[in-house]
């Protein structure tokens, strides 16, 4: 028989199941595609995690496609047990060659289900801090107020001291006055300028005091609320406005005074 016989043999003998399984495939991804869309609408309702709900989905999709796959299988013949079998032995391996991948996926669900901080929530760990954008089973990505990226992957962080601020911020204002001034009329004014801004929260209330009997002053803080979109523009508006007012309501910002004397001076 020549090499042309038997491959139109071949052809003609497994040609149908090949074909059989290619469709078999292309449908199972359309419909997992499809599956997985109509799960994440109905679930948006139900689940409102968006990291849960994109596991869930991707869950699925997963389990369609691995059952199409099987049923693929099967046209050839395949016996599913000893298949089943093999592969159990063979993820033993690839769990020891990829130790980093399968911690952090472990550290992902753990994340995802305890949720020790959320998206859109501001963070500290691992002495990088920024706000959350996305929670992944490999990674979390932060964005910094210089809008950076920090990619951390999650095996780093269960089991470190995290510190989430949640979605406000507190921001730390600090203006030295003159020992003569008016202190009631310095903090009327200081709450006056937080309260014109339409950056600082109403609730909770912004702190404003005398926190420091410095050297040549008197350290006034003013510590608002904002929003983490909004540190940035908030300190800086914050600030011009105190340093415009003071100056226009006579308040003095000393600066600081040394006394410098020469011994043996003539």
């Amino acid at each position: 028989m020549t090499a042309k016989e038997i491959t139109l043999d071949l052809i003609i003998r497994y040609g149908f199941q090949v074909l059989g399984a290619i469709i078999i495939l292309t449908v199972g991804v359309f419909l997992a595609r499809w599956i997985g869309n109509v799960s994440n609408r109905w679930l948006e309702s139900r689940v409102k995690e968006p990291p849960m709900r994109l596991l869930m989905v991707r869950a699925i999709r997963i389990l369609v496609i691995l059952l199409t796959l099987l049923v693929a299988l099967d046209k050839f013949g395949f016996q599913i047990a000893p298949l089943v079998a093999a592969v159990g032995v063979a993820g033993v391996g690839i769990g020891f060659a990829f130790q980093g991948v399968l911690g952090n996926i472990v550290a992902g669900l753990s994340i995802i289900f305890t949720k020790p901080y959320r998206v859109g929530e501001y963070i500290e760990l691992l002495n990088v801090h920024g706000q959350v954008v996305t929670i992944e089973l490999f990674s979390t990505t932060l964005v910094q107020l210089d809008q950076s990226r920090v990619v951390i992957p999650n095996r780093r962080i269960v089991g470190e001291i995290l510190h989430n601020y949640g979605t406000i911020r507190q921001l730390q204002l600090k203006v030295g006055v003159a020992y003569g001034a008016n202190l009631d009329e310095v903090l009327l004014v200081a709450k006056e300028l937080a309260a014109a801004n339409p950056r600082v929260l109403k609730e909770p209330a912004p702190l404003i005091g005398i926190s420091e009997l410095a050297d040549s002053s008197l350290t006034l803080s003013i510590q608002p609320w904002v929003a983490v979109s909004d540190m940035v523009n908030a300190r800086a508006e914050l600030y011009k406005a105190i340093v415009e007012r003071f100056r226009a309501s006579k308040i003095d910002i000393p600066f600081p005074v040394r006394e410098v004397r020469l011994l043996g001076a003539s």
